[in-house]
């Protein structure tokens, strides 16, 4: 078999059925199948369009059809602290019958690569509370949690109801 970082590399647009397929396969591991909105024609604009706003890169399992089998799909941020750019890392996810094979680890050695060769600082990422098994994955890579921070998150009628909302924007 081929060394798991041979079988990382970026997706092209013809990988968006499978990152899709992974995206709603990693919504059902976290219990929300039912909240995948998203699309292959979203995925194709957001991607790969002409304002695209994240990257992914895919794992191939290394069989002669070299099926996609994972993914780690991300996008920049800006810190103003470090006064750099870094990688968030919105999903990563390898197939349950792949774990283990050292295609996770080769996906964020691979995302570490990018942000160490383009000057970027930081790689983060969130995980589920209870996602025992990919903190300690995590952890066993060197990554630490960042105890006191909590994510909040506006979205739906809360959401539309701020950006309407006339009072909040100065007169």
């Amino acid at each position: 078999m081929a060394d798991a970082a041979d079988l990382v590399r970026a997706a092209t647009p013809e990988d968006v059925p499978d990152v899709l397929r992974l995206i709603r396969a990693l919504a059902d591991y976290e219990r929300e199948a039912d909240a995948v909105e998203t699309t292959e024609e979203d995925l194709q604009r957001w991607l790969f369009g002409p304002d695209p706003v994240a990257s992914v890169l895919v794992a191939e399992d290394g069989g002669p059809q070299r099926r996609v089998v994972g993914m780690a799909l991300w996008f920049r941020t800006y810190s103003t602290w470090t006064g750099t750019p870094g990688i968030y890392l919105e999903d990563l996810f390898v197939q349950p019958d792949q774990r283990g094979s050292g295609l996770g680890k080769a996906l964020l050695a691979r995302l570490a690569r990018i942000a160490v060769e383009r000057g970027y600082r930081r790689v983060e990422w969130a995980v589920l509370d209870w996602n025992t098994p990919s903190i300690e994955f995590y952890e066993s890579l060197g990554a630490r949690p960042m105890q006191e921070w909590s994510t909040y998150r506006l979205t739906g009628p809360a959401l539309a109801d701020l950006a309407a909302d006339e009072r909040s924007v100065p007169q």
